[in-house]
């Protein structure tokens, strides 16, 4: 038996059913599970002093694209709108191979650790030159996280009216054998599963119809989730009514891809009958505010989507379109930006964080995930509120308005992977050189 006593926090933000707040209070953590939650616990094993700090769930990232983080303010991308951006990108992609996935990955993982990300999910929907999910997969393991990896796809090419050259495309037959050998390899249905793999074919602009409904068909025959892009800018909505002859939402409802197992990247562009769809059937959003702002797609009318009760999360997006992998960061601008949307008392501090850990577990499908409750994973982050982030702070526990961005100390299934805001599990410095060694080969 593993024991670890998170003791005298200044503040415990449970995120629980409850919205249980402690001063002074103390977590402990045993075989991976929240053993319990109070004041004045006592344990056998490790303590790990909280004085000073705020105590969250691990913060839960609902979209990314990990391969991304090996092209970050690639010229001629850097004020392109979304189409644009990726016809500059596909042919670097194309460049890529096991190395490239794997590291790249290594290099967000811990991104997203530093930041507070305990649980993500990740995108990756190419394949080049031998690359496989499995080695997005094996980077996850090296750092530590609770990982969804999607085994995303694009089949339709330049040669047919797509966007990505020829040589990203995959035959759609092979696309769904490898989503069902990397199910059966990966996927675990397991309360406090490690790895959950999803089914996620890029967009509706880069799959057939046929894929788009015959993947549905294999992720519920297998029991997994479905995640795409969808309602991303006004050129994806163009597209939706020019090729499809309706809006992005009938289109998805249309092939099946509505539905608490599934969940959309974006959708900055729902029209409020959408908004209704996804809340009557649970339909999930990761919500990704940089990205947004960064290519300008617009301000997803998350309020409107809230209040419906669509099931919300937050997303990264790809480091390519947003540049960073600042999770916290994330849950700060989606607070701003509803804010200056609609006025700053559309979305509090304390909202923004919710939807940052506990929307993130609903979206992911994770009930045992997300908050702080005895039963619960272990999947925690301390906050250390005592540096100048937070000084003259009258509430330390609104982080979001005057708190750190990088954690203190982070545990992921009852793990330490970072602690005193170093990463614990690889040699990140050695990660960090090879990644730039891969990023200069490419741009040379």
């Amino acid at each position: 038996m593993t024991e670890i006593l998170i003791r005298n926090a200044a503040k415990v933000l449970t995120m629980d059913d409850t919205d249980r707040k402690l001063h002074g209070g103390d977590v402990l953590l045993r075989d991976g599970v929240i053993a319990a939650v109070g004041q004045g616990l006592t344990t056998t094993g490790d303590v790990v002093d909280a004085t000073g700090c705020v105590v969250t769930p691990g913060l839960v990232n609902t979209h990314h694209h990990l391969y991304q983080t090996l092209t970050r303010a690639v010229p001629g991308g850097q004020d392109a709108l979304l189409f644009g951006w990726l016809k500059t990108l596909y042919p670097i992609w194309a460049r890529f191979g096991p190395e490239e996935i794997h590291v790249s990955a290594q290099v967000g993982l811990a991104e997203l650790a530093l930041s507070g990300c305990t649980l993500t999910s990740d995108h990756l929907y190419l394949f080049p030159n031998g690359a496989r999910l499995d080695d997005t997969i094996a980077a996850a393991q090296d750092i530590g996280l609770r990982f969804h990896p999607t085994r995303g796809a694009m089949s339709i090419g330049e040669s047919a009216g797509g966007l990505p050259p020829d040589s990203l495309v995959e035959n759609e037959t092979a696309i769904l054998e490898d989503c069902i050998r990397v199910i059966d390899a990966h996927h675990d249905a397991r309360e406090g599963a490690m790895v959950r793999v999803g089914v996620a074919p890029c967009s509706p602009f880069s799959v057939s119809r046929d894929l788009m409904r015959e993947a549905a068909i294999l992720a519920r025959d297998k029991g997994v989730m479905l995640h795409t892009h969808l309602a991303e800018n006004d050129e994806d909505i163009a597209y939706s009514h020019e090729m499809f002859g309706c809006g992005p939402g009938q289109y998805a409802e249309d092939l099946g891809w509505t539905g608490d197992d599934v969940w959309h990247a974006h959708c900055v562009k729902l029209t409020p009958d959408e908004i209704d769809l996804f809340a009557r059937t649970r339909t999930g959003v990761a919500h990704c505010p940089c990205s947004n702002c960064r290519l300008g797609s617009g301000i997803a009318p998350v309020r409107a989507m809230r209040d419906a009760g669509v099931p919300v999360g937050l997303g990264i997006d790809g480091s390519a379109s947003n540049d960073a992998g600042n999770l916290i960061g994330e849950a700060r601008q989606a607070m701003l930006l509803q804010r200056v949307a609609q006025g700053a008392d559309k979305m509090s501090a304390r909202e923004a964080l919710w939807i940052a850990t506990r929307g993130g577990a609903q979206v992911l499908g994770r009930d045992d995930c997300g908050q702080i409750a005895q039963g619960k994973r272990a999947d925690i982050a301390l906050w250390d509120t005592t540096g100048i982030e937070s000084a003259g702070s009258w509430d330390p526990a609104a982080l979001l308005l005057a708190g750190p961005t990088r954690v203190r100390d982070l545990f992921v299934e009852g793990r330490q992977v970072v602690r005193e805001g170093q990463i614990t599990t690889v040699d990140l410095p050695r990660v960090i050189a090879a990644q730039n060694r891969l990023a200069a080969r490419l741009a040379g």
